[in-house]
């Protein structure tokens, strides 16, 4: 196994990790990794290093077994990262019409997470072309919906003396037989 050999270095190989060892603009994770190697180079102990470094012994065999595979080279992260999202007219449009349409799940309105999930998007995608759109689904400014066949007859005498004699300073709610709260149009003015 790579991990059982002794780390030997080049002049070229020790004078470019010490530089690297020494950087303060270089990223943290790459100046750990060539001072974890310089370290082995010079002989110290899995536990010295540990110590000095707050690692662990897999992350130290890991890199020694990477630099003594691929050199300098080795010490580079594969990680490549996320591809990025592309928020085409397409998907924006059906990201919106998507948001016109009641939740199938009885909610009253989509979160960002539940449009997402939906739609199998970020939520940070979602959240993106709200914002675009000017687009507030949490802050309602119309009825709720109540699935009572006799709703609007129940709700309209209380809704219209409401509008017509509006109490000073204060909203106004009604609820229907199954409990629903819904808010009228009215805005109160409190001061």
């Amino acid at each position: 196994m790579a991990t059982d050999s002794e780390v030997s270095l080049t002049s070229n190989q020790r004078s470019e990790l010490s530089s690297i060892a020494q950087s303060r603009t270089l990223p943290a994770g790459y100046v750990f990794r060539a001072k974890l190697i310089l370290m082995l180079a010079e002989g110290a102990s899995f536990n010295t290093i540990k110590r000095r470094l707050q690692t662990s012994a897999p992350t130290i065999i890991r890199w020694k077994q990477r630099f003594l595979e691929s050199g300098l080279d080795g010490l580079d992260t594969y990680h490549p990262g996320q591809k990025a999202t592309v928020l085409t007219p397409a998907l924006r449009a059906r990201i919106l019409a998507t948001t016109r349409k009641k939740p199938s799940d009885g909610a009253t309105h989509w979160s960002c997470r539940k449009l997402a999930t939906a739609l199998g998007v970020s939520k940070d995608a979602v959240h993106r072309v709200w914002k675009e759109a000017g687009l507030k689904p949490h802050r309602l400014e119309r009825y709720l919906a109540s699935d009572d066949p006799e709703f609007e007859s129940k709700a309209g005498p209380t809704l219209l003396a409401s509008n017509l004699r509006p109490p000073q300073h204060a909203a106004v709610f009604c609820v229907d037989d199954s409990r629903r709260l819904c808010t009228n149009e009215f805005t109160a003015t409190v001061h």
